[in-house]
């Protein structure tokens, strides 16, 4: 059998469905997904083999303004992931118009790169006469091979995505083993599990200074024979008054993050998870390039 690969990058602006579309397109939950800005951090690779064909889908940060160190490191990585890509999928919301964010990707794409429009949220857009507006607002800024309206939350529209990019797939090898799904480590999974559900349920400003760090990792066996995976988890916040919160009234709310992360952790890794979580202050740390470094959340 000769085999093939495709390595896509998947760019846009924050809360346009990048990650949404990542993990609809490889059918497990590998990448963090919520409605608030910088849900996305850093690069994430989903991989996906089907028969001959491996495809590698690369998630980058949403772009948006930077008014923090940590949000000048994911505007270079999305900006330097994209200059790098040879085949690009160009998600915008098909209900709003091209803004700024989206020229500024634009502006990154490589001459010979092969670029795919992906108009998401079909589903809420009634005028259709609207989606043809918009279409050709965004055909007037890049000459792009296709323009591919979806809709990631009804599975609608994805199977055109594959077949777009098969068109420029090379001959070559399978760059991971058949059943690899991410490269993303244990660690880093488990911690975007965990930061997911904090932002899930924390309000509009507190999310934007979590950050989630594994402390332990253990696998054990119960009495009865029973494998079980022990994690201890620390939640850093960037205010002392953002730690009560967090918390909630007595525990309320850890332990509600903790749960919903529990459950998800134990479908995702199949196997019994005993998680423990605390919660840590640590100052301004999205502006300090030491603790950007040390959550893994810097550009290189």
């Amino acid at each position: 059998m000769t085999t093939k690969n495709a390595f896509v990058t998947i760019a846009g602006r924050a809360n346009a469905g990048k990650s949404s579309l990542l993990n609809a397109l490889i059918g497990e939950k590998i990448a963090a997904v919520s409605k608030k800005p910088q849900t996305t951090r850093t690069r994430i690779t989903g991989i996906l083999t089907k028969n001959e064909m491996q495809y590698v889908f690369i998630d980058t940060p949403g772009i948006y303004q930077a008014k923090s160190r940590l949000a000048q490191h994911m505007t270079k990585t999305a900006s330097e992931t994209v200059s790098e890509g040879e085949i690009i999928l160009l998600v915008a919301d098909c209900t709003r118009k091209a803004g700024e964010a989206e020229q500024a990707l634009i502006a990154n794409f490589r001459k010979s790169a092969h670029v795919f429009l992906v108009l998401n949220k079909i589903d809420l857009l009634r005028d259709k006469e609207k989606l043809m507006q918009t279409i050709s607002d965004y055909s007037g800024l890049y000459p792009f091979e296709e323009v591919l309206p979806v809709s990631v939350l009804q599975n609608d529209g994805l199977n055109l995505i594959l077949q777009a990019v098969d068109h420029y797939a090379v001959t070559g090898p399978h760059y991971f083993p058949e059943d690899k799904i991410t490269d993303q480590p244990e660690r880093v999974i488990m911690a975007e599990i965990i930061r997911e559900k904090a932002l899930t349920n924390l309000n509009d400003e507190i999310p934007h200074g979590i950050a989630v760090s594994i402390e332990s990792l253990q696998e054990r066996e119960s009495r009865a024979g029973e494998a079980i995976l022990d994690i201890s988890a620390v939640i850093f916040c960037e205010r002392e008054s953002h730690k009560g919160i967090v918390i909630g009234k007595n525990g309320a709310m850890l332990k509600k993050i903790g749960e919903q992360a529990r459950l998800e952790l134990e479908q995702f890794f199949q196997i019994k998870v005993n998680l423990k979580c605390w919660v840590k202050v640590k100052e301004g740390w999205r502006d300090l390039e030491s603790a950007i470094r040390n959550f893994g959340l810097t550009s290189k």
